[in-house]
Formats: C-alpha cells, sequence, structure tokens
C-alpha cells in the first residue's frame, strides 16, 4: 500500500502527511530517534492509567528492529503518534457519550500540528512528553498508580478488628477505623466522639468503597475491613477516572485565576497559580434526572446583587403549578407575570384550565432577604441556566452531604467570594459591593477581566498539601467512566476477595 493511500483514511495522518510532501519520519535511521521517541512514550502507558494493548508496542519494536525500511513501519509508528497525542492530550474516551451532563468541549490539539511539531523537533521524546496535562496534581494522582502507593497506610497505623462497624457502634474498633481511613485519605473529619461511628464516618467509609471498587453501603464489613487492612494489589479506580477526567481539562489554563467547584467535594475553590486562595462549602444538585449538576467550563461576567429569582420553567409548571390549581393564593412570595415581564392579578387566572405544557405564565420573586437566590449571584451565562448564588436556607452547609438543589450551586460564603473575585475590577470590592447591596435594586457588577469557572467531578483529587482525598460518587458517573475505561483494557480493580 502506498503511504498516500494509506493515510488517506485519517484525517489527521492526512493532515500531516499532505503538508509535508508525503515525505516519511519514521522510516530508516534517520527515523530512529523518532521511533525510539515512540516506543518509549507507550510503554509509559500504563503509568497514566491508558491502555497499553491500543498502541501495539510489541509490533512497533519487532518494526524497529527491522530498521523501520517499509511503509507500514512508517504507517504503524505515525498511527501510534497520532493515537498517543489523542489519549494523552485530551482522553482516551468522548466523555460526551458516556455521560449527557457532561458538557465541556474537550480542547485537544490537532494531530496535525503535533505531528508537525514532532517532525521538526531536535527532541521529538520532549514533544511527547509535553503532551501530558501540565498541572502538577496530575502527577501526583500518576503517582499514585504505582504499586508502592496503592492505598496502604503508613507503618503503625492500627489495623482494624475484621468485625461488623456500622454507624451508631462504639468503641476501639471504630477509632481504628477512622484512624486506617484518614491514613490512607478518607479523613472523616474532627469528632467530638472519635470512637462513635457516625454520619461522616458513614461518608468516609462509602468513599473508600467507592474508590476501591466496593459496594458503597458505609458499612465496614469484613470485605471493607480486609482492603483497607492490606490495600490493593491493582490500580484504583478512582485515580484511573480522575487521570482521563484531568486529561480532558487539557486546554484550559488552570495556572490562571479561576473558579474551581469540584461537585463531589460539596467545595468552591478560587484558585490562582496553581495554589487556593479561597474555600467554601457549597450546595449542589439532587442525584435525580434533571438535577443533577452538569460539569462544564464558562467565564464569569458578572455578579448580580439583590438579584430577582426568575424561576425556570421546569420549577413552575412542576412544582407551584400544581399548587396554584387547588389553591391561587399559593406560594404567595412569588409573582405572576406575562411574556412581556408584567405581574398579572392571580384573580384574573383560571389554573385550573392550563398543564404543564400550555401554561403561558412565569414566575418572579423580587429582591428581599428570603429571595431563593439571596442577596448575589454569579453569573457565567450558559445554556443549561446553571450559576452560583446565595442561599436563605443556611443550614444546609453544615451538613457533610450537600445535594439538595434543582442544580445551580448554592454558596456558603457570597459575600467573601464576591469581595475575591471583585478585586482587580474594583479599587475597593467591599464598599462597591455594600453599595449595591443596600439601594436596594436589582444591581450588576461586570468583572474585567472576566474569570474561568469549571464545574467538575473528582471523586479523587489532591489537596492543597498534595494528598489525595476520596469522596463519594454521587451521580454514579465515575462508574460510567471506569465501566468504558475497562472496556478499552485499562487495568481492572483487584476485589480483596
Amino acid at each position: 500500500m502506498r503511504l498516500a493511500d494509506a493515510v488517506a483514511q485519517s484525517p489527521g495522518l492526512a493532515d500531516f502527511y499532505g503538508s509535508n510532501g508525503l515525505k516519511p519520519i519514521f522510516m530508516g535511521e534517520a527515523g530512529a530517534a523518532r521511533r525510539a521517541a515512540v516506543i518509549n512514550a507507550v510503554a509509559q502507558a500504563e503509568s497514566h492509567g491508558l491502555p497499553a494493548q491500543r498502541y501495539h508496542m510489541a509490533r512497533l519494536m519487532v518494526l524497529d528492529a527491522e530498521g523501520g525500511t517499509s511503509v507500514d513501519a512508517e504507517l504503524a509508528f505515525a498511527k501510534a503518534l497520532a493515537d498517543w497525542s489523542h489519549d494523552l492530550g485530551g482522553g482516551v474516551l468522548n466523555p460526551q457519550r458516556i455521560d449527557s451532563t457532561f458538557k465541556r468541549e474537550v480542547l485537544r490539539r490537532k494531530t496535525g500540528d503535533v505531528m508537525r511539531e514532532f517532525g521538526a523537533s531536535a527532541t521529538p521524546a520532549a514533544v511527547l512528553e509535553g503532551l501530558a496535562p501540565k498541572d502538577p496534581r496530575y502527577q501526583i494522582l500518576r503517582n499514585a498508580l504505582a504499586p508502592a502507593n496503592r492505598l496502604v497506610a503508613p507503618a503503625g497505623t492500627p489495623m482494624v478488628p475484621e468485625v461488623l462497624l456500622r454507624e451508631g457502634a462504639q468503641g476501639d474498633a471504630v477509632l481504628a477505623l477512622r484512624t486506617r481511613l484518614a491514613a490512607v485519605g478518607f479523613d472523616a473529619g474532627g469528632a467530638a466522639q472519635p470512637d462513635v461511628f457516625d454520619m461522616p464516618l458513614t461518608l468516609a467509609v462509602r468513599s473508600f468503597q467507592d474508590a476501591t471498587g466496593l459496594p458503597a453501603d458505609g458499612v465496614a464489613g469484613p470485605r471493607t475491613i480486609r482492603m483497607l487492612n492490606h490495600g490493593r494489589g491493582e490500580a484504583n479506580p478512582a485515580i484511573l477516572v480522575a487521570l482521563e477526567r484531568m486529561r480532558w481539562m487539557t486546554g484550559h489554563d488552570l495556572n490562571a485565576r479561576h473558579v474551581w467547584v469540584n461537585l463531589p467535594e460539596y467545595n468552591a475553590r478560587i484558585m490562582e497559580g496553581g495554589h487556593e486562595v479561597f474555600v467554601t462549602r457549597v450546595v449542589i444538585g439532587k442525584a435525580k434526572v434533571d438535577f443533577e449538576t452538569p460539569e462544564f467550563s464558562d467565564e464569569m461576567e458578572h455578579l448580580v446583587v439583590n438579584p430577582r429569582w426568575n424561576v425556570p420553567r421546569s420549577i413552575t409548571v412542576r412544582e407551584y403549578l400544581p399548587r396554584l390549581q387547588a389553591n391561587r393564593h399559593a406560594v404567595s412570595h412569588l409573582d405572576v407575570v406575562d411574556g412581556s415581564g408584567n405581574v398579572i392579578s392571580r384573580d384574573r387566572i383560571n389554573f385550573g384550565q392550563y398543564t404543564a405544557a400550555n401554561f403561558p405564565y412565569r414566575m418572579r420573586q423580587k429582591p428581599s432577604d428570603d429571595n431563593a437566590l439571596g442577596v448575589v449571584k454569579f453569573m457565567f451565562p450558559n445554556p443549561w441556566n446553571i450559576y452560583l448564588h446565595d442561599t436563605p436556607t443556611k443550614h444546609l452547609f453544615d451538613q457533610s452531604q450537600r445535594a439538595y438543589s434543582h442544580g445551580c450551586i448554592r454558596i456558603g460564603r457570597p459575600r467573601d467570594l464576591a469581595f475575591e473575585l471583585m478585586k482587580g475590577s474594583y479599587d475597593d470590592p467591599q464598599a462597591t459591593f455594600n453599595r449595591a447591596l443596600e439601594s436596594g435594586r436589582e444591581t450588576y457588577l461586570n468583572l474585567r477581566p472576566t474569570i474561568p469557572v469549571h464545574l467538575v467531578y473528582f471523586t479523587a483529587f489532591p489537596d492543597e498539601s498534595g494528598q489525595i482525598r476520596y469522596y463519594s460518587d454521587i451521580y454514579d458517573r465515575d462508574a460510567k467512566v471506569y465501566a468504558a475505561l475497562a472496556k478499552l483494557g485499562v487495568a481492572s480493580a483487584a476485589t480483596d476477595e
């Protein structure tokens, strides 16, 4: 087969070879360093959590030993390079095909561009190394795949007796469970009575079970305790998925100032220069169809102080219309408005004649202390109408599990978040915000420059100190990603049986 015919089947290869006049870059002595670079790169596949067999390294080694003298050799190495560039530089999976709640565009480099850089470089190996995510947390996650780092507690950490432990249990076994979980990254937080099995400990056990492929029931039975006491022999599914998710973030500058909301962690952060400068608890969407908070990236453009709440139509027709049909004066804190925004008297409306499909009105709440959006919302306009906002329902931030909203993200420290985000846009952020608040009017405060916002989903992720923390797979999204990775041949989880 001629090279022209072979590469025509791949747009990326056709782009590259079309631009270089179909000159081979892997054949003969001239291509030896490039062949070695590709072989050495794909030999690291498992350390990145990628499916090694996808790159056919054994065949590449045979072709290299033969001197790479054939068109078949050129094509095999070019195909391996293209696949490696695609997978390491943006993920081996197409996330939108796995989970409809994943809305972020994966910003991959074009195959032809990578191959042009690779072919022209005096250090082709460095080009391939540069494809991996540059965020240092990727390397921390990658290091966790090493056999020496697979959920093994430090020497001297107390072993947990193999007895059944569940919420409400008390004693030394519970204390040992709490201590050993913390030692492998599943910290249940400070407890007034550390020898009592409380809700935070239940959540920590559940997160550990999620991370190790065990049924996540929050009960520490013999299988869970054996896994905790002895570690695992194979790769951690949560780490494998986290590496893939980090590859999906390629193309986003995570060293620049940005807002980072890790949904399973129930926290929002402002990151700058790779470090946390602000953190607050959040409430996210319920673990129900149509309520889950999606994953995407966008630009925060402005804040709205004293916001009106324009009730989403889904909430209006599903929750409020039935109540209005039973009592026209229900949900009296909300105005009924027409398509032009005019408030309509409820006495003029026969709510009973409408259905969810043909209800012609909208509902809106005026700015107030008990407005559902609180005193401020943070806007990064998107097709899913997701944003960050204050809330009058403060007690939910005291809960360990905080998935209660209809999809938007409620902020535990909204004013402090506003002050921090306004730095760089306003000389005195706090005074500017307070003037807008005291006016009682809906007020827009623009952010210049805009600030990237990343809504992400990591059940395993390094904290500020570099220690990997684990969280429950609240939306069962990691399970889908791991199943897809396993189907491609990524190292499977051990079961401790």
